[in-house]
């Protein structure tokens, strides 16, 4: 398989990740198949790919995109609850959430949905994960394409965030990595090869991410500083951060300038 054979793209999930997931990758000429459990699900996740803050309507508004070219996108856009509408994509990216509104992500269920997968998408198609932290290896484990499966790990939103962790495991070929690199460019995006590690202690972004934010609480909790304003003013004004780790504590967009 070759950088040139992926016409198709399946999306499993149609939440915030894997509606942006669809909306670049459909921007960037890709047919694509999301998948999600019912039709609300659904037609919401196309509402917001209109007329959600980074959605297609105010990229036409701010001159980004023609509505030529959204109507272009759009018609190669498939929304679908049947998991049997994915048998013929040639890359399958899995974007779901927990199982609960608290549950960011869910290990056994990212299982048991690559294992249903595994047995209806054709054999040649490349699986990758969005997870944010999960082991790779781990999840590749349950399929029959450990070779063709690999990480994929977008930032949100989707739309605005440039990079895109590409994560390989000691199974995953060197030709499904150069493929999955590729396709990220092409849906516009700076991709970065990461190492798979085991323990879900996430890649490279999560795992400095959070230890930031852990050795900016230290910081406070033993007094060294007063107030943690003081932080975030040492960190955003001595380091030039766009955000101080005691603010990133509330999530790695909150506040951002």
């Amino acid at each position: 398989m070759k950088l040139e054979d992926i016409k198709t793209v399946g999306v499993v999930g149609a939440g915030v990740m894997g509606g942006g997931i669809s909306q670049v990758s459909i921007l960037a000429g890709y047919k694509v198949i999301t998948r999600d459990l019912n039709e609300e699900i659904l037609a919401k996740t196309k509402d917001t790919m209109m007329n959600g803050r980074f959605g297609l309507k105010g990229a036409i508004e701010r001159g980004k995109i023609t509505q030529e070219q959204v109507d272009k996108a759009l018609a190669n856009l498939t929304l679908t609850t049947k998991v049997e509408d994915l048998k013929d994509v040639d890359i399958l990216i899995e974007a779901i959430g927990g199982g609960g509104a608290a549950e960011l992500e869910n290990k056994d269920l990212k299982f048991r949905v690559f294992k249903e997968l595994d047995n209806i998408v054709k054999k040649e198609a490349i699986f990758a994960s969005n997870t944010s932290f999960f082991t790779i290896r781990d999840i590749a484990a349950v399929t029959n394409r450990k070779d063709r499966f690999c990480g994929m790990h977008f930032f949100s939103p989707v739309g605005v965030m440039k990079v895109v962790e590409v994560v390989w495991t000691p199974e995953t070929s060197k030709e499904i990595i150069d493929i999955a690199v590729g396709f990220c460019q092409k849906v516009g995006k700076v991709p970065v090869r990461v190492k798979d590690v085991p323990g879900d202690t996430g890649f490279i972004g999560n795992r400095i991410y959070f230890a930031a934010v852990r050795e900016a609480q230290k910081v406070l909790k033993e007094g060294i500083a007063e107030k943690p304003e003081d932080i975030d003013a040492v960190m955003t004004m001595g380091f030039n951060w766009p955000i101080g780790p005691m603010m990133m504590g509330g999530g790695a967009r909150s506040g951002w300038k």
